[in-house]
């Protein structure tokens, strides 16, 4: 059995929160490059050098990786494809994991570097943007130092590489702002908040749903008015992940039943898995009637990824997971990612830092270069009787 090493790095520079290993990037970049000497091109290697190490790996796995024939390029093996397929699935599903470990040990950093830093605790349903928000924070406030984790098999070690306060949109914010971020599940983020784990919270809503929706009985019990404050941040688009190329010829709900796909479903507690099983409310479809809404994974890049092993056929999710996983999209419905907090919090330095920083010109033309995404009223405290139509409150 192979055994793993974690090791992490500091650096000045923003690397994406990931486990690397060598191998696994040689084998990737030959995958999709169709040749040993395109590979060696697209990492910026010699051809020697690839070939090299594809061989020592292969006397040290006992299992051969690529495959040559006369007169046609070297391509991957059944074990080498298996291998490159489940590490990237591994890592798509721990992705939530790997970024909580970094929080921690970049909230430990930030606050041994200048205690004057602004701490903000946020628990989350995984999104593309607040990822982006938190790289975007440490750059405006000048807080640079970054954390890289990787893992090493073996002997080999890679380096992984308010109602009506406003702010002024055109002023950065001058405070130290570090975005402490936890993804979970939108249900489980607010009731961190709710449990005082968290200063703040990220869960995202269908626009338009009513009262008696499934959307206003699950958040419904988890926020009060009066308590509970709404604040804007984005508007994306969810819908269904599928190969390039769409062979199965996917555009609704509906067709996952009529064509038999397969499904990768979220958790219950997600709030995507609130979004799918509210719109199968609104067109009729049950979820026992989709093979593969029991299967679920912990996130959208572990969706798209399942999609791209070809362990199924659909999936829902955002645009983003789509477009890194070399996957199509097709879009079915719009929602709104909000942000939420205590009333009592507002007044906290972070707090301000941050709806500041929201409101800059600079991050809101940033969050529209997502696919998908667009700012929609970022930073503002919003009303809660307009954002989440559920409360019916005596005048």
């Amino acid at each position: 059995m192979h055994r793993l090493q974690l090791h992490y790095s500091l650096s000045r520079t923003s690397s994406p929160a990931q486990v690397r290993n060598p191998l696994i990037d040689l084998l990737q970049a030959v995958s999709s490059q169709g040749s040993i000497s395109a590979g060696a091109r697209a990492l910026g290697l010699s051809y020697r050098h690839v070939w090299g190490e594809l061989k020592r790996w292969e006397n040290e796995l006992g299992h051969e990786l690529v495959l040559w024939e006369k007169g046609q390029s070297a391509r991957l093996s059944d074990f080498g494809n298996k291998l490159m397929w489940a590490e990237r699935q591994a890592q798509a599903r721990l992705a939530p994991q790997i970024e909580a470990l970094r929080a921690e040990l970049e909230r430990s950093y930030a606050l041994a570097f200048d205690d004057r830093v602004q701490v903000v605790t946020l628990y989350a349903s995984h999104d593309a943007a607040l990822s982006n928000l938190r790289e975007f924070a440490l750059q405006a406030g000048g807080q640079t130092q970054s954390i890289s984790i990787a893992t090493h098999a073996g002997s080999t070690r890679a380096a992984a590489l308010k109602g009506s306060k406003t702010v002024d949109k055109t002023s950065q914010p001058t405070q130290r702002l570090h975005l402490d971020i936890r993804f979970t599940g939108s249900v489980d983020a607010i009731r961190a908040l709710n449990e005082g784990r968290c200063v703040m919270a990220g869960f995202h809503t269908l626009a338009g749903t009513g009262k008696k929706s499934l959307t206003a009985r699950t958040y419904k019990p988890l926020l009060q008015p009066g308590q509970h404050k709404i604040i804007g941040f984005a508007q994306r688009t969810q819908g269904l992940l599928v190969a390039r190329g769409n062979p199965l010829g996917l555009h609704s709900l509906q067709d996952l039943v009529t064509r038999a796909a397969h499904f990768a479903n979220r958790s219950l507690g997600s709030g995507t898995r609130v979004v799918l099983d509210e719109l199968l409310a609104q067109c009729g479809v049950a979820g026992a009637d989709i093979q593969g809404y029991q299967r679920t994974e912990p996130s959208h890049a572990a969706v798209a990824q399942a999609v791209a092993a070809g362990q199924c056929d659909a999936g829902l999710g955002i645009a983003a997971a789509a477009q890194h996983a070399g996957l199509d999209f097709v879009p079915l419905a719009e929602e709104r990612y909000h942000l939420v907090c205590l009333k009592s919090a507002l007044g906290q330095p972070g707090i301000e830092g941050l709806l500041q920083l929201l409101q800059t010109p600079a991050w809101q033309g940033a969050i529209t270069q997502i696919p998908g995404y667009s700012a929609a009223q970022s930073g503002e405290v919003l009303s809660m009787r307009q954002v989440l139509p559920w409360w019916d409150f005596a005048r």
